[in-house]
């Protein structure tokens, strides 16, 4: 009984310290033959932890979105491993739930926006009956009841953003990938989406990777930021955001700490 009480310890010891998704020597090339081949990753090694949410930052087409495709199961590495829980990532999954930046494109005009967030409900077979308070639910934690029965170009830019999160939600995901989802919001929408994201990961204890150009919402929002350098990109460094919670868009942002962070990526990124 205590051989198998120790081995039932070290197995939920082994799962507990199991990264959410990893990469390891991962390099990712296109084009044709092997002198025509551009490489965009090269020897990427990344844990993603479970439950914290990891920025990533880089230069305009560093390769961010492309590793986040990899995680997703969009892309394939051209060398080494792209793992979710220990297994390796053979393509896409309900479990990774994936929101783009184009929210426009990435919801269907013909339906409501009740209709786009069930849209994943009936690929899982769900019944309309059993849709509804799942539906309801979501609409209300994204503050969108007095919109569902509107279409999304009846919506404000920040209301399809909260449309396509919601949809995502529907899946209940294990990991959130995003990005660069605010990029195209006016400051003040985008702040209130970031505080929203922010509560939502914490609450349902989801692992987010997040991509963004934006320094500053980097720290914000990331418990780690990861830096890219340009093509090939390279991981030049991970930084500990060590800021408490709850984060507030004032405070946070006049902390020492936070300040001292954003000198330190912005030299990062203008040195690479």
């Amino acid at each position: 009984m205590q051989v198998r009480a120790k081995q039932t310890a070290a197995g939920a010891k082994a799962e507990a310290t199991t990264p959410a998704m990893s990469m390891y020597r991962v390099n990712l090339s296109y084009g044709g033959g092997s002198s025509q081949q551009r490489l965009i990753l090269e020897n990427i090694t990344l844990d993603v932890r479970e439950g914290e949410f990891l920025s990533i930052v880089g230069p305009s087409g560093s390769g961010k979105t492309t590793l986040l495709r990899m995680f997703a199961g969009l892309a394939k590495p051209t060398a080494g491993d792209v793992q979710f829980r220990g297994q390796i990532v053979s393509g896409p999954s309900r479990e990774r739930a994936i929101i783009f930046q184009d929210y426009s494109k990435a919801l269907l005009p013909w339906r409501t926006v009740a209709g786009n967030i069930a849209l994943s409900l009936e690929a899982e077979g769900i019944r309309p009956a059993e849709q509804k308070p799942i539906v309801a639910a979501l609409l209300g934690k994204m503050g969108l009841e007095r919109a569902a029965d509107q279409y999304p170009g009846q919506l404000s830019g920040g209301m399809q953003q909260r449309v396509q999160i919601a949809r995502c939600l529907a899946q209940r995901p294990k990991i959130l990938l995003m990005d660069e989802p605010f990029g195209a919001l006016d400051a003040m929408t985008r702040q209130a989406l970031q505080d929203e994201i922010l509560t939502l990961s914490r609450e349902q204890q989801m692992t987010v990777v997040f991509i963004t150009h934006d320094l500053e919402e980097a720290i914000y929002l990331g418990d780690r930021v990861v830096v890219l350098g340009d093509t090939p990109a390279r991981i030049i460094e991970t930084i500990d955001v060590d800021l408490p919670h709850p984060r507030d868009q004032l405070t946070t942002r006049e902390d020492p700490r936070f300040l001292a962070h954003r000198h330190r990526l912005f030299g990062l990124l203008r040195r690479h």
